[in-house]
């Protein structure tokens, strides 16, 4: 079994041991830094996930408001898509156009249903009593810049250094790593 096998296994027995699963929607946060496979163990999830209540799938790279984006959306999945889901309330999220450089349409998720949201971000202290499972997936320094470039192409390239800072920055703040309920490791290249 490849590791990123044995990270999506070890995910889903989180997510089938997770306290309260007994029929009840869960809220799965997926972290770790650029290139670590959360977008890929992810997918993973909800092709895989246990029962008919497949999950809406909220990917941080979609909200992110440019390269110095990540404290601005990370606060806003607090805001408005935890909080009101954590109320029973319907949760959104703004999509931001890369290509346009600005905000975009906003997008509803129903309460009463799972949700798993990825990416760099999504690991903060103020998520913990918002979320069930958290999930910090780490990966060789080299190896996650060399799948982050093979996936982004130039464009991450010009951008890796600058989001790199803005990673460690986030990371000495928020301690997303201390934030998770498991710590996966993937070594997969591709």
């Amino acid at each position: 079994m490849c590791s990123a096998d044995r990270s999506a296994t070890a995910a889903l027995a989180a997510v089938t041991d997770a306290p309260g699963r007994d029929g009840h929607p869960l809220v799965v946060l997926i972290d770790g830094p650029s290139g670590a496979g959360k977008s890929t163990l992810a997918d993973t999830l909800v092709a895989r996930w246990p029962g008919e209540d497949v999950p809406t799938l909220v990917r941080m790279d979609d909200i992110y408001p440019g390269w110095h984006g990540l404290t601005p959306a990370a606060e806003q999945v607090t805001a408005d898509l935890l909080e009101p889901l954590s109320h029973g309330r319907t949760g959104r999220w703004q999509r931001y156009d890369w290509d346009a450089g600005r905000a975009a349409e906003w997008h509803e998720v129903a309460p009463g249903r799972s949700v798993i949201v990825e990416g760099c971000g999504t690991l903060r202290r103020a998520n913990v009593a918002l979320s069930d499972v958290r999930v910090w997936l780490g990966a060789d320094d080299a190896l996650r810049k060399e799948r982050a470039l093979a996936r982004d192409g130039a464009v991450f390239a010009s951008h890796w250094d600058l989001w790199q800072r803005d990673w460690d920055a986030w990371c000495d703040r928020e301690s997303p790593e201390r934030q998770a309920t498991i710590h996966l490791r993937t070594e997969f290249r591709g």
